[in-house]
């Protein structure tokens, strides 16, 4: 698969179809299904979801959250500039993307918001806009009071309520972009889902700004993806396995669920050393793959030809052209089968991106 072009996964999409604001309730939104046997495709609404779901299916959602990771302040020049948290480093230093002119090693930014003030200064300048931040205090706990959550580039209209931009179940802080389709689900679903028997289990993986970029090499296998921080616990790889052996269905909320889960999948089977190179493999004796609790960086970067062991169905929004969450798509629903159902949502007037509709992918 070393020969797959981007831009096979290229479409043009009618801006009007950007979803700018959150419908209400969050289970309200469309619900395309797709069944990858039959290749039909159904429209139905997000809490119909239940429907398609049976007793002993395991849910397998991100609990990440997202911090207040957008910072505006200036040089001690007086130009403005705007800060986008991406990773803590240490308690003081941040890789932060920086938007501003002539924003050198040694420069000062000075961050004032709600009566807080803080400075940084620039310590090292890295490729794309990036840059080492060093503040002159532990900033973690000032976030609420210095930034305010990240919309993707495409949004531009601004968020009434900042928690639409997070899931009813988001524990964990530390995303620059929230997991986008786990927004539809309410605690009043998560209760019927419950009560119907269906298993609810939880992974961390925290969001870079790197979701929403396309990517720009001409061919897919060359593109450098990032490794984010992902957990998946004990208890929850106990969880799994047991649904899996029971005969339940693994059904991923989003991509970075199934990033997290087909990583532990890998390193349960002894491939975690290396698992660009490991994820194309299909050396697996059995149809399925234990997963195995970790917590670290992964890289796995999902495309077709990529030999998936244990998510069975997939909850997604419809994503960017170009970008490598579409390319995981293709990768678990078939090439072809994607690009007519992307085809048939657009025809349908879908919403697309964070806060548009999702399809299920069975």
């Amino acid at each position: 698969m070393t020969g797959l072009r981007t831009d096979e996964f290229d479409y043009e999409l009618p801006p009007e179809l950007i979803a700018q604001t959150p419908l209400e309730p969050r289970d309200a939104s469309r619900l395309m299904v797709v069944d990858r046997a039959s290749g039909d495709i159904a429209h139905r609404h997000f809490r119909d979801l239940l429907d398609y779901l049976r007793p002993g299916d395991i849910l397998v959602a991100n609990d990440s959250r997202v911090i207040p990771a957008r910072l505006l302040g200036r040089k001690a020049t007086g130009g403005r500039v705007e800060v986008l948290l991406l990773k803590r480093l240490a308690e003081r230093r941040w890789e932060a993307l920086v938007g501003g002119k002539r924003v050198r090693v040694n420069a000062e930014l000075h961050i004032a918001r709600a009566g807080v003030q803080v400075t940084a200064r620039v310590v090292e300048e890295l490729s794309e806009g990036r840059r080492i931040l060093e503040f002159d205090r532990p900033i973690t706990p000032l976030l609420a009071e210095l930034g305010e959550a990240p919309l993707p580039p495409y949004i531009h209209t601004p968020l009434a309520d900042a928690e639409r931009y997070q899931t009813v179940f988001s524990r964990a802080d530390g995303s620059a972009a929230a997991p986008t389709a786990g927004l539809h689900f309410t605690p009043e679903m998560l209760l019927a889902l419950r009560e119907r028997g269906v298993i609810l289990a939880f992974v961390t993986l925290h969001i870079g700004l790197d979701t929403f970029k396309p990517v720009a090499v001409e061919h897919v296998a060359d593109h450098p993806i990032h490794a984010e921080w992902a957990s998946l616990s004990p208890e929850v790889a106990r969880q799994i396995n047991q649904a899996k052996l029971a005969g339940g269905r693994l059904v991923a909320v989003g991509t970075t669920a199934v990033r997290t889960l087909e990583t532990a999948a890998l390193r349960s089977a002894g491939l975690a050393g290396s698992l660009r190179q490991a994820s194309q493999l299909e050396v697996d004796l059995c149809p399925w793959r234990p997963v195995a609790a970790f917590d670290g960086p992964t890289d796995l970067f999902i495309y077709p030809g990529f030999h998936f062991r244990v998510v069975d169905s997939l909850l997604t929004n419809f994503h960017l052209p170009r970008s490598s969450l579409l390319m995981l798509i293709a990768a678990f629903g078939g090439g072809e089968l994607m690009r007519r159902a992307y085809q048939v949502a657009i025809a349908e007037r879908y919403r697309f991106f964070s806060f548009g509709d999702a399809m299920l992918i069975l």
